[in-house]
């Protein structure tokens, strides 16, 4: 209830001081008895999906600044009310006008477990890598934009694992549908066009060290040799169509030529690969998946 002696009205030119700090309440750091249902350890809590524009390296050398969704969690133990939100945020602002190695995400893991005083920490940055693209035959250039995940967790005892989930688009001609087409040609002198779809590959590696996004597209684009396009005239068109023809694939096909070449970097500790065909012939999708397959690893 308000009472008369009571301001109603925002006072813009208060000052905070220190005794006035202090005598704020702190449900946070309450007593164990204000916790609501059972007083068990929680594996996260923290923010999800707070943006800031941070600077990352690429492999030339250069800089790219790009909006960046971050997730920032700690565990709870039992008996603990929560954990100061606000420091999750404010531990990447000290980053805002630096280069942000991957390796900075093990400052980061770390300053979470001693601030928060946590047992684990896990942080994972979202963001959308541009990279240009040349087309194919016309010497025109645009951007191709990658979905990418740098994620790191680090346990009780300080140990960290890095992850790096990636996106990479391309399309895919079904080699049945191309040997049905040659035959109504040949056999019966019928026009007939082989399908093709936007396919999708989905690939979350376990790293030994940092690795370039570059490096990551580079896998992709030698594994799979039809990459969507961005700058397209007719000639890159039938240009795209020759590639389509030359690399015709089945999905365990795309899954398997990805498993070749992440198995051959040694940065890349274990993988897995999600290959999905949003078919053009069927109303529901072709899907493989396939991991490294190391003991106990990602499955």
């Amino acid at each position: 209830m308000i009472t008369s002696n009571v301001k109603k009205i925002y006072d813009p030119t208060f000052t905070v001081t220190e005794e006035y700090k202090k005598s704020l309440p702190d449900l946070q750091n309450g007593p164990s008895s204000s916790i609501e249902g059972a007083n068990v350890p929680i594996q996260q809590v923290g923010i999800s999906d707070f943006r800031l524009p941070l600077q990352f390296p690429t492999r030339t050398g250069d800089k790219v600044t790009l909006e960046t969704s971050v997730d920032g969690y700690v565990s709870l133990d039992a008996g603990k009310k929560g954990i100061n939100m606000s420091r999750l945020m404010r531990s990447f602002y000290n980053f805002k006008d630096e280069l942000f190695h991957q390796d900075v995400l093990e400052y980061i893991l770390k300053l979470y477990r001693s601030e928060l005083g946590s047992k684990e920490s896990y942080v994972k940055l979202s963001f959308n890598y541009p990279l240009m693209q040349e087309s194919l035959r016309s010497e025109l250039r645009g951007y191709q934009y990658y979905h990418v995940e740098l994620e790191g967790h680090m346990n009780e005892k300080g140990e960290m694992r890095r992850f790096m989930h990636f996106e990479f688009i391309y399309s895919s001609a079904c080699p049945c549908s191309f040997e049905l087409a040659e035959h109504a040609r040949e056999q019966r002198e019928v026009v007939a066009i082989p399908h093709s779809q936007r396919s999708v590959a989905n690939i979350t590696a376990e790293l030994h060290d940092p690795m370039y996004i570059e490096d990551m597209v580079d896998h992709c684009r030698n594994a799979l040799k039809t990459e969507t396009q961005v700058m397209v005239k007719r000639e890159d068109e039938q240009a795209f169509a020759e590639l389509n023809g030359a690399y015709q694939k089945f999905v365990e096909d795309a899954a398997r030529l990805i498993y070749e070449k992440l198995d051959e970097d040694e940065r890349i500790k274990d993988f897995v690969v999600r290959c999905n065909h949003m078919e053009s012939l069927h109303s529901h999708d072709a899907i493989s998946r396939i991991c490294k397959g190391v003991p106990g690893g990602l499955r």
